[in-house]
């Protein structure tokens, strides 16, 4: 059985000036979130054989952060294709992985990655994950989708999503913020 788990970058900061969305970085919320979300990880016990990620600013500074809480390196192989990708691009790079490797982790953007999981897990009303899930996938959450089979066959409404996990569901204070 493959494991695939898929993390939403970290809150990115809109106020710097940078002139490329690809060089946005994280705000101090998205920082802690990220090193929250590793630590919990690290109590979860979860580990990756494989990990592939965005090339952008706010998910390198997503792995820093989540390594920290993480407690161990994650050594990311940047992939284009996920910047900003749709979900059949990321369907493309779920192909393209190491038959090798059974538990991988990637790191994107939304809404590529929401529609990914809404691809890929079918929609009964048994999985209040998926639509916990179709709700939202906020910044730094975490989804966890298992297969049967091999990287190449992995398609529509063939996944079973196993673990959701927002932010905000380790620490109220890195949910929405209420004005």
């Amino acid at each position: 059985m493959k494991t695939l788990t898929l993390l939403r970058h970290a809150k990115s900061g809109w106020n710097d000036t940078v002139t490329r969305d690809v060089d946005r970085p994280l705000n101090g919320k998205g920082k802690r979130a990220a090193a929250a979300v590793g630590k919990h990880w690290r109590g979860l016990g979860l580990a990756f054989d494989h990990v592939v990620a965005s090339p952008a600013l706010r998910v390198a500074e997503t792995i820093t952060h989540l390594v920290s809480g993480y407690g161990s390196d994650l050594a990311a192989v940047e992939d284009r294709r996920i910047y900003l990708a749709s979900a059949v691009t990321l369907l493309d790079v779920i192909h393209d992985l190491p038959e090798t490797a059974e538990h991988v982790l990637m790191i994107g953007h939304n809404p590529g990655l929401e529609d990914l999981v809404l691809m890929l897990v079918p929609d009964d009303s048994a999985s209040d994950l998926r639509d916990t899930l179709e709700e939202k996938f906020p910044t730094a959450s975490t989804a966890e989708l298992t297969f049967d089979g091999a990287w190449a066959e992995v398609g529509a409404d063939r996944a079973m999503l196993t673990r959701f996990i927002r932010p905000r569901d380790l620490d109220p204070a890195l949910g929405p913020d209420l004005e």
